[in-house]
C-alpha cells in the first residue's frame, strides 16, 4: 500500500458557536507534515476536527474519501489515529492492556500482529509490559501512546504536542521513532511548539495564527526563513 494522502479544503471549526478556524486549505502528503502557531492558533482543533472529535465545514479526503465530520470512530476505520495532548492513558492498567485498547476495533489475530511489532518497534515497552502506566517516566509514557495509535494499523497518525514537557534527550528519541513511523509508510501529522526541532524532523511546515495559515512550504526553507525565525526562534 502506497502512503496516504490527506487533502483539507476550506476547514472550519470551533467550540459551541465560536469559530476557530477560518477556512483551512492543506495537504498532508507522505512523510511529517508538522504545524506550528502559537497557543490558541486553533492547532488542536484542527486535529480534533479531523479525528471526528469535533464537528467541522469543509472537505477533508484521504486517499481519495471524504472524512465524515463528528464520528471518530469512522475516522478511525478509515486510518486515522490520534495521539492527544497529555497522552491521554489509563495510568492503572499495565502497558499491553493500554496497547490492546488501542486495537479494539482490530481483530484477534491483527491485535497480536501488532502488539509483536509494537514491542519491536518499541523495545522499551516490552521490557516493561507489565508496569502500570501511571509509574512510567513522562517519556515512556508518550511512547505508549504512540504505540497504542500504531496499534490500530493507521495510514494517517496524527501527534498533538508529542514533546510537551519532556526532557532534550527524550525529544529527541520520540522524533527520531516518528520519523521511523514515517519511513515506515505512515504518513504523520504533526502539532508542535518545539519550533527547531519540529521543522529538522519534518518533511514540511504549516503555520497557524488565529486560525488561518499564514505560511507554508518545505521544513527546511522555513526553518530558515526570516518570518520563522523572527517569530519563533528568537532571533533579531
Amino acid at each position: 500500500m502506497s502512503p496516504s494522502e490527506l487533502k483539507v479544503r476550506g476547514l472550519a471549526a470551533g467550540y459551541h458557536g465560536f469559530q476557530v478556524l477560518q477556512g483551512l486549505d492543506l495537504d498532508v502528503l507522505p512523510g511529517i507534515t508538522v504545524v506550528l502557531g502559537p497557543n490558541g492558533a486553533g492547532k488542536t482543533t484542527l486535529l480534533k476536527s479531523l479525528a471526528g472529535l469535533l464537528p467541522r465545514a469543509g472537505e477533508a479526503v484521504l486517499d481519495g474519501v471524504a472524512l465524515p465530520s463528528g464520528e471518530a470512530t469512522a475516522c478511525v476505520r478509515q486510518g486515522l489515529a490520534l495521539v492527544a495532548e497529555g497522552r491521554q492513558l489509563f495510568p492503572q492498567m499495565t502497558v499491553t492492556e493500554n496497547l490492546e485498547l488501542g486495537a479494539w476495533l482490530s481483530t484477534p489475530r491483527l491485535r497480536k500482529e501488532r502488539m509483536a511489532r509494537a514491542f519491536e518497534d518499541f523495545p522499551r515497552l516490552k521490557e516493561r509490559a507489565t508496569q502500570l502506566a501511571g509509574t512510567m517516566s513522562g517519556g515512556e509514557q508518550q511512547m505508549v501512546a504512540v504505540a497504542r495509535a500504531m496499534m490500530s494499523g493507521p495510514r494517517l497518525l496524527m501527534l498533538d504536542e508529542p514533546s510537551l514537557g519532556l526532557a532534550p534527550r527524550m525529544v529527541d528519541e520520540l522524533l527520531a521513532i516518528v520519523r521511523r513511523i514515517a519511513a515506515q509508510g505512515v504518513t504523520v501529522l504533526m502539532v508542535e511548539q518545539n519550533v527547531r526541532k519540529a521543522l529538522q524532523a519534518a518533511d514540511r511546515g504549516y503555520v497557524l495564527e488565529r486560525g488561518k495559515i499564514v505560511a507554508s512550504g518545505d521544513a527546511q526553507d522555513l526553518l530558515h526563513s526570516d518570518v520563522i525565525r523572527q517569530a519563533y526562534l528568537g532571533a533579531a
